[in-house]
């Protein structure tokens, strides 16, 4: 990894946070319980995502100020991210633990950073064929920490890396508090008060989770087993054979797979644009990595549930609110069926999420309340697919220009790990792929596959 310096940390607290606004912090000094979406994951790895700009801010530290202020100021809308995690012991014979968020203004964290040595560029970061990470992995900060770790840690944490002709502006939040659309409506927000001065749409966001946990019989606080000392993953076992890659598929090339997978299915239903893509990429990863034909492969995604409820979330809805589905067959049927037939596969899945269907998936969290951990075991027979190509990222303009790449942090690497975003022309979709280095390989020989490359 490249030496980066950090130039400066501070603490950014909400603006209305003070001793002189006693209504406005007895308002926000409350608990919010997270629900069975939230914590699944407690034992995951923080959200990381940023934006690469190709401008540098003039004078920089004016503009570092500027981001402080406003960060402030986008706190005051979301002031459970200027909070903490709380974890209550139980008093029961399992040990059980339960966890909340306290909205108690203890403040986000800013961080200013720059690179030791040579200069990097912009360049440096979009021109390698696989994700430098040696430059990408140090825009980030918290690596390696767990949601869990939200009792202590901030749970958001701001930094901006100087480069040589441009910056990269960094969010690593607390899983277990926001899911993708709040992480991306947080963004949003502080771009354009950033920009702006004021945000010309507020998002009307709902904490509450009596709406969220309505005709489920949950309540809420929830226990949930949880061992400290078997959570925390030795850093020395994770794999060293991944690699990361972006795959961009353009706006033509995305016509022709979706008219292709509803040519192929040869039903009434329609093939999605999305599904159509992570159908070919799940063929074409699993043609590439030489599995035997009997062995069992998997494509699983997480699907937003906002409006899936009854009665619908909403978008305002801050929290996790997703459900995990699944394909799962054989790589001989995989790959004898066809891109169309997996198309179709992941496309009756998705509409198997039906509102009764959710509710099922959330009281079976909260019955079976064991959170998912974050795992260095590889597997090369499964895709794990989240994030969405809908999510506002190139329109976070905080000032000086557009970003021009989007990319993810370390956290959560593992084997078959996808993560899609929308490109940055419009109507392309980019993916951000994980895989072991003889499947990349493998797939640069692949002439079927690279035709379909923007």
């Amino acid at each position: 990894m490249k030496s980066i310096r950090l130039i400066s940390t501070s603490t950014i607290r909400p603006t209305n946070v003070s001793e002189a606004n006693h209504v406005r912090n007895a308002l926000i000094s409350h608990r919010i319980e997270l629900t069975p979406s939230d914590l699944i994951l407690i034992k995951r790895n923080y959200t990381q995502r940023g934006l690469l700009f190709h401008k540098k801010p003039q004078p920089l530290s004016s503009w570092l100020q500027h981001l402080k202020t406003t960060l402030s100021k986008t706190l005051d809308i979301f002031y459970p991210l200027a909070g903490r995690l709380v974890m209550i012991e139980n008093d029961d014979v399992d040990s059980t633990k339960s966890f909340y968020v306290d909205c108690n203004g203890a403040g986000a964290l800013f961080i200013h950073a720059a690179f030791d040595g040579p200069p990097v560029s912009v360049s440096d970061v979009l021109d390698p064929v696989h994700i430098p990470e040696d430059i990408v992995d140090s825009f980030f900060p918290m690596n390696g920490v767990l949601n869990y770790e939200g009792v202590s840690e901030p749970l958001l944490v701001a930094q901006v890396t100087e480069l040589d002709d441009g910056v990269f502006v960094a969010l690593t939040t607390n899983h277990s508090v926001m899911d993708g659309t709040s992480f991306w409506r947080f963004f949003n927000t502080w771009s354009q008060i950033s920009r702006d001065g004021v945000v010309s749409d507020p998002p009307h966001l709902v904490f509450d989770r009596d709406q969220f946990m309505a005709d489920m019989n949950i309540d809420l606080p929830l226990r949930i087993p949880f061992d400290l000392d078997k959570t925390k993953i030795p850093s020395h076992i994770v794999p060293t054979s991944l690699q990361r890659r972006m795959f961009h598929f353009s706006k033509e090339t995305i016509a022709k797979l979706k008219a292709k997978a509803n040519a192929e299915t040869g039903y009434s239903t329609k093939i999605s644009s999305l599904q159509a893509l992570m159908a070919h990429l799940w063929v074409s990863i699993t043609r590439n990595r030489r599995l035997k034909p009997d062995e069992e492969v998997s494509c699983i995604m997480m699907v937003g549930i906002r409006q899936r409820t009854e009665p619908p979330l909403g978008e305002g809805y801050f929290g996790n609110a997703f459900s995990y589905g699944g394909v799962e067959t054989t790589v001989g049927k995989l790959l004898e069926n066809g891109f169309g037939w997996a198309a179709w596969q992941i496309n009756m899945m998705v509409a198997s999420q039906t509102k009764e269907k959710i509710r099922e998936f959330l009281k079976n969290l909260a019955k079976n309340a064991k959170p998912s951990e974050s795992s260095t075991k590889e597997t090369n027979r499964r895709l794990v697919i989240g994030s969405s190509p809908r999510f506002n990222v190139y329109g976070n303009e905080f000032g000086w220009g557009k970003p021009v790449a989007v990319r993810r942090g370390p956290s959560n690497k593992s084997d078959g790990n996808l993560s899609s975003c929308p490109g940055a022309e419009e109507g392309s979709i980019d993916f951000e792929v994980c895989l072991k280095s003889d499947t990349f390989y493998s797939m640069d020989c692949d002439e079927d596959f690279l035709e379909t490359l923007g």
